[in-house]
């Protein structure tokens, strides 16, 4: 992978204000290209580089006055500190973003309830459940009033707020989302794969709430179904489907389906070591 510019050049000076009395003029980042570069690090689970690549940007946001910038930045840092476990820059990060959603003005937009959704996510990772409904009722109230909304956030919203009512033990409303969630995704070109998600995570719910051995006939049908999507062959097999395999393959393995799991954990180390 190529040195990109912010691995070798320092953020602009803190000193290098604007005379006085003068408005200063908002530079704002390249949010699109720092969304590419972002993504092209997880594709090589470069973590490290992940983290180094938004604080870059972070600064240079904060330099140039770019409170967009900087909500778009933290919010993709709330996301990275929840894969690397890292409950206290979680936290610091989502408490920064929604003090900035305040002062944008981003009130009602599909902008603030993807940070929503971002950091409801976190609370759920790390057992703040309460909160988390809290920040997912917030983040649904938006995006089911925008009648354009693009189906994939509001299927990635309702599987996300399912898994945090299976923590809380509120079967009926996660099985309610699960479902809302698989026919949103059907509108999706190669939803399947957020479709197979689902149907893993209802397995969970599944034995959750019944425990192993009752809800054996139910669990064995989801892992089938959500087999056969991760095996559609329109779907693209890129780095996304890549990271999905990897992600499903230890549910397979749990429940006792070893070849799918070594297929899905194969299928994921041949399209990392072709990227």
């Amino acid at each position: 992978m190529g040195i990109s510019k912010e691995d070798y050049i320092e953020p602009r000076c803190v000193l290098c204000e604007e005379p006085y009395g003068k408005q200063p003029e908002i530079k704002p980042v390249p949010q699109r290209r720092i969304i590419e570069k972002l993504d092209e690090y997880m594709s090589h689970r470069d973590y490290a580089g992940a983290e180094r690549h938004l604080l870059y940007w972070l600064e240079e946001a904060k330099l140039g006055g770019d409170l967009k910038g900087e909500l778009m930045i933290r919010s993709e840092l709330v996301g990275h500190y929840r894969k690397v476990l890292n409950r206290e820059k979680a936290f610091e990060n989502a408490d920064a973003a929604l003090e900035l959603i305040g002062r944008i003005g981003y009130e009602g937009s599909i902008s603030e309830a993807t940070v929503y959704v971002n950091i409801a996510t976190v609370y759920n990772a790390f057992s703040e459940n309460d909160r988390s409904i809290a920040m997912f009722e917030k983040a649904r109230s938006i995006y089911e009033s925008i009648p354009e909304l693009r189906p994939e956030l509001l299927g990635g919203l309702y599987n996300n707020m399912a898994l945090t009512y299976v923590a809380l033990k509120q079967f009926p409303k996660a099985y309610e989302l699960y479902d809302k969630a698989m026919e949103t995704m059907k509108k999706v070109e190669n939803g399947e794969l957020e479709q197979a998600i689902s149907y893993l995570n209802i397995a969970n719910a599944k034995e959750d709430e019944l425990g192993l051995e009752e809800a054996g006939e139910d669990i064995e049908s989801c892992l089938d179904k959500a087999y056969a999507l991760l095996d559609t062959p329109s779907v693209p097999r890129g780095g996304y489907y890549a990271f999905v395999c990897e992600k499903c393959a230890p549910t397979f393995d749990y429940y006792g389906y070893f070849v799918a799991a070594e297929e899905l954990k194969k299928r994921a180390k041949e399209i990392y070591e072709r990227a």
